[in-house]
């Protein structure tokens, strides 16, 4: 047996012996003598011995070139750019692919980008080679060939247009249809090199779930021109992952425009009664309380902020602590409002808290004037449309108690304001802000006022709830809160 053959036998490769024998023998002619036919068949057998994935989810950053099979899910542009000291432009194609176990962004150059623009269909099943690396997108192959698999199977859909619940890890040039549900400011950071760079962040939804959109540099400042309501695409962004959820990233090649379109977005929300310690739960409800903003420093020397509101629903009620930018929210009293990815603490005399984070989203459905409302800062935000969240019914409608639940939060306070014209010395409620402080205190919740006696120390301008016996106009309070 020869020296070829010797190799061949124990490369073990799916590859037929005649093909690696022609291998071989050009090898030797591509190298002019400088390897004889054994050095040859052990250079070729060290490139067909490249790392053979099992899915596209092996493929790591730092692999030697890896070989693997996986369906066309979009084909990009091809983009022209200039080589460095060269006349020729060069010429790059990105192209999306996938199997069962996820995506990834494969590169072609030059005349193979060029005619893969012209040949690739959506649908396509490719044999793969390439080296792995990180991308401006992220993971990204370097194609070093390439061919058509007519006769391969790849059990997976071609998607165009992406729902939020096909968005998988390393997905790019990913186009999706949302409602927007929460909006964040611009923050600015300093990079490795000295320059700035900036970020801001949206939530938005559509019938198949929500998801977390963060927009870089440039793109950042497009979150200051949309409030919640709006139905955006958000056209070739790409799918990372932070903290165990994915988000959905624009950077400069991508954009999120306003459109004219219908997009639905039901939030699935817990019962008050039903949340547990360290539950991560959205919960919504009619705001019953309010309360000013505080801040405070932190042990970097930095200074944050909380407002905490509480909200009813049928089952029962909670405190729901607003952190950073998230305390700005426009909330009122009897607003119909869903907090999503809140966690469920301790919270004060050992009730329950829901604590609203930098994950978490904000968005008022309803304000107490019965009108839709949007999840941004001001009132012309809440003249916005909801696109599908004005469907939402957070707990009944039943307005004639005033323990009914988180939609009925509106019928709660005016409930509460009417029993409290009645001087047969009944116990009621009443929610106000402390207009005259000392003794005694006097509530106003923009339509009445309210004389309170009550041992609490309370502040000019603190939005309180009290309970107790009113008589002669005056409200005995055994509860404040």
């Amino acid at each position: 047996m020869g020296a070829i053959e010797d190799v061949y036998e124990e490369l073990d490769a799916d590859v037929p012996f005649e093909e690696f024998e022609a291998a071989v023998e050009q090898k030797v002619d591509d190298m002019g003598g400088l390897a004889d036919e054994e050095t040859a068949a052990m250079l070729i057998a060290h490139e067909l011995r490249d790392e053979e994935v099992n899915s596209v989810a092996d493929i790591e950053p730092g692999m030697d070139d890896v070989k693997f099979l996986a369906k066309v899910m979009k084909v990009g542009e091809v983009r022209t750019f200039e080589r460095d000291g060269e006349d020729d432009d060069g010429h790059v194609l990105n192209v999306e692919v996938a199997d069962e176990s996820g995506r990834v962004t494969i590169s072609l150059w030059d005349q193979v980008a060029v005619d893969a623009k012209e040949n690739l269909q959506t649908g396509d099943v490719l044999r793969i080679m390439g080296r792995p690396k990180e991308g401006f997108s992220g993971l990204e192959v370097a194609v070093d060939k390439v061919e058509p698999d007519e006769d391969a199977e790849v059990d997976v859909e071609a998607i165009e247009q992406y729902r939020v619940e096909d968005l998988t890890m390393g997905a790019s040039d990913v186009d999706l249809l949302g409602v927007v549900l929460d909006t964040d400011t611009v923050r600015t950071f300093d990079r490795d090199d000295g320059s700035e760079g900036k970020v801001s962040n949206l939530t938005l939804g559509d019938e198949t779930g929500r998801v977390r959109v963060t927009m870089w540099d440039e793109m950042a400042d497009r979150v200051e021109e949309l409030t919640a309501g709006q139905t955006v695409e958000v056209v070739d962004g790409y799918v990372r992952e932070r903290d165990g959820d994915l988000e959905l990233h624009v950077g400069s090649r991508g954009a999120v425009e306003e459109v004219d379109a219908d997009v639905e977005y039901v939030p699935e929300t817990t019962d008050i009664a039903n949340l547990e310690l360290e539950d991560v739960v959205d919960v919504a409800g009619g705001v019953i309380e309010t309360s000013e903003k505080r801040t405070f420093d932190r042990d970097d020397g930095s200074q944050g902020q909380v407002r905490n509101v509480r909200i009813k629903d049928d089952t029962g009620e909670i405190r729901v602590a607003l952190w950073g930018d998230k305390a700005d929210r426009d909330i009122d009293l009897a607003d119909k409002v869903v907090f999503t990815d809140v966690e469920i603490q301790d919270g004060w005399q050992d009730d329950l808290e829901a604590s609203a984070g930098w994950r978490s989203s904000v968005t008022v459905l309803e304000d107490a004037d019965g009108s839709s409302a949007g999840a941004g800062g001001g009132s012309a935000d809440r003249d916005a449309g909801q696109g599908g969240l004005d469907s939402f019914d957070s707990g009944g409608s039943d307005t004639e108690s005033p323990s009914g639940g988180g939609g009925a939060a509106a019928a709660t306070a005016e409930t509460a304001s009417e029993e409290a014209t009645d001087d047969t010395g009944g116990v009621v409620e009443f929610t106000g802000t402390v207009v005259q402080a000392g003794d005694p205190v006097v509530l106003d919740d923009g339509t009445q006022t309210r004389s309170v006696k009550t041992s609490a120390n309370l502040r000019l301008g603190e939005e309180v709830t009290v309970r107790g016996v009113e008589e002669d106009g005056t409200i005995d309070a055994d509860d404040v809160f």
